[in-house]
């Protein structure tokens, strides 16, 4: 699978699809892109060539603890940098959780690339902002202080930052613990700056502010309440929302591998969202 260099960092990416329309789709959490391989295939098959990657520090990509900016907008720069070297642009941007907070801030830091947006499983809520800074920043950094790096590589998602790529250990130790820290703790401050939020992290403003079409696919447990993408969608002035035939369930969170069945219907209602915003274009 090819490897880009993004701005000092190896991100591994995969391209589904021969032809067609240029779409990006990211995963939530820092998961795999592999999760979204079977989605991204019947997007594909509708006619867009589909973009996967692992953001850094995530999946087989090379891990980087480094940079003032907040974590998401490194992720945002990045595949907007990894998009002008796939000659990718412009394109159609969307993902489910994080991956959803990363489309509207590419579609924010770098409006020339983005035709049109796509956002399943927003999230916010309380139980977004009390468990996400945790999962994200907070056992690191506790982990660090406790072990130095040694304890951080001994955790359950680095375990699996070095699995996926072995190089990542000689990286994570070679890291002044303190530094690992500082960093994290200033990515923690940011992450929650703005919990409160429909999207978690963005602001109204920039809700209200974005005038590209925007598809909104809703969650249904407390992380993705669908009561966020709902409120969301009376924001964004040119968007429009899609109800999958589910309820919301009180579990802090559902796997989007449990939304397996629920792909079919998923991929047809995006590929008819981005193959109407084309035939408007050609009618104009």
């Amino acid at each position: 699978m090819p490897i880009a260099h993004v701005r000092g960092v190896q991100i591994f990416y995969q391209i589904i699809g021969s032809h067609g329309p240029w779409f990006v789709l990211s995963t939530g959490g820092r998961r795999s892109h592999a999760e979204f391989i079977s989605l991204a295939t019947q997007i594909a098959a509708g006619g867009f060539r589909v973009i996967l990657h692992d953001r850094r520090n995530t999946g087989a990509s090379e891990v980087s603890i480094t940079g003032d900016d907040g974590e998401e907008i490194i992720w945002a720069d990045d595949l907007a940098e990894l998009l002008h070297q796939l000659q990718a642009t412009p394109a159609y941007i969307g993902g489910a959780s994080s991956g959803a907070r990363l489309s509207i801030l590419v579609a924010q830091r770098h409006p020339n690339i983005v035709k049109a947006i796509v956002l399943m499983r927003v999230t916010g809520g309380e139980t977004a902002a009390t468990r996400l800074p945790a999962k994200y920043y907070q056992i690191f950094i506790d982990a660090a202080k406790a072990g130095g790096m040694e304890a951080v590589c001994a955790t359950d998602d680095y375990k699996e930052r070095i699995k996926a790529r072995p190089e990542n250990k000689l990286i994570l130790m070679n890291m002044d613990p303190k530094q690992f820290i500082k960093v994290l703790e200033n990515w923690l401050k940011i992450f929650t700056s703005g919990p409160s939020y429909p999207v978690m992290g963005v602001e109204e403003e920039t809700l209200r502010a974005i005038k590209i079409p925007v598809l909104i696919i809703p969650g249904n447990d407390r992380t993705h309440a669908s009561i966020n993408a709902i409120e969301a969608a009376k924001m964004i002035p040119n968007s429009q929302l899609f109800k999958l035939p589910i309820a919301d369930q009180e579990v802090d969170i559902i796997s989007f591998g449990e939304w397996k069945s629920l792909e079919p219907m998923i991929a047809t209602r995006i590929i008819e969202f981005l193959k109407g915003l084309s035939a408007c274009k050609l009618d104009a």
